[in-house]
């Protein structure tokens, strides 16, 4: 046995978790969600035939997707992060499964499991940020973040529609199911290595409804809650309703499609956004846009169904 020899095995190292680490696993979460953002409402309308009972089936939706969101922190603890991620992508594929039986059972439960599934992604995602990304790199990581989810949200619900209209709904929504189960890849493939990203993370959520308390007690959480909510507010209508607004004054699906990715579009700016937050800080930077956004809405609502794709 003295000439048995034992050769090393050389294992690949990966790089320490950093910002574009979780920019590329955010740009392939975006491409799972945007790709049927578009085809979501218009299928729902095709259900219902109504905007209004739409409007009362994302309602139903969010209520029963917040329970489940504030109750997340306590399937963290249970189950670890990396579980929580890996049943959050899940989600996104077993929803599309539900999405494909064209029923409202179905419409209600793919949602959901839409809703749960986004929520599980993004609460374990800042996680991972918040304990690998340092606070004075914060804005520009987030910058970039945004920038690599461009494509996905600028190119995804043009896609979806197209793949709606022309190959059938097992098209559009398989489609989200493949870009799930490659999310799922690309995130077990970071964690594999021996790096930073591959430990538990420091960062522990506490129960919310614990601390609610203390959380409506600060100003500065207020103020927080306040624009995250306002911000969701606009992306929900426009995701929602932009689409419908097409379909209902005759623009077309394609055009709701288009609709959806033009806004997104935009989401390049993000990076010039980081700069301008840097240079002229936050505040500053936060109250000039949502002042622009309130202007540029107004408009929209002035023009309304006369001109709908001024509108748009």
């Amino acid at each position: 046995m003295s000439t048995h020899v034992r050769h090393p095995i050389w294992l690949p190292a990966l790089k320490a978790a950093d910002a574009r680490t979780f920019a590329s696993l955010y740009a392939v979460e975006s491409f799972a969600r945007a790709t049927v953002s578009s085809v979501i409402p218009i299928q729902a309308y095709e259900i219902l035939h109504n905007e209004q009972i739409v409007s009362m089936l994302y309602t139903v939706v969010a209520m029963l997707g917040l329970s489940v969101t504030l109750f997340m922190p306590m399937l963290i603890r249970r189950f670890a992060r990396r579980w929580v991620y890996t049943a959050g992508a899940c989600l996104l594929a077993v929803g599309s499964l539900f999405f494909v039986t064209d029923t409202l059972a179905g419409q209600l439960a793919g949602m959901l499991c839409r809703v749960m599934g986004a929520s599980a992604l993004s609460i374990t995602l800042n996680l991972y940020i918040m304990d690998h990304i340092r606070k004075t790199d914060f804005m520009q990581a987030e910058s970039l973040r945004m920038a690599w989810s461009m494509l996905a949200w600028t190119g995804g619900p043009t896609l979806g529609i197209f793949l709606y209209t022309r190959f059938g709904i097992y098209a559009a929504h398989g489609t989200v199911a493949v870009f799930a189960f490659g999310l799922l890849a690309l995130f077990w493939t970071y964690r594999l290595g021996d790096n930073q990203s591959i430990r538990p993370g420091k960062t522990r959520p506490v129960n919310p409804l614990a601390n609610i308390g203390r959380f409506v007690a600060q100003p500065r959480l207020r103020l927080a809650w306040l624009i995250a909510f306002g911000r969701s507010c606009f992306w929900t209508t426009f995701f929602v309703y932009g689409p419908l607004f097409m379909v209902i004054t005759g623009e077309g699906k394609l055009a709701g499609g288009l609709l959806v990715s033009a806004g997104n579009a935009l989401l390049f700016m993000a990076i010039f956004w980081g700069k301008a937050g840097k240079r002229f800080g936050g505040r500053g930077t936060m109250t000039f846009a949502y002042f622009a956004m309130s202007a540029a809405l107004l408009a929209a609502g002035f023009v309304g169904e006369t001109v709908p794709l001024l509108t748009g």
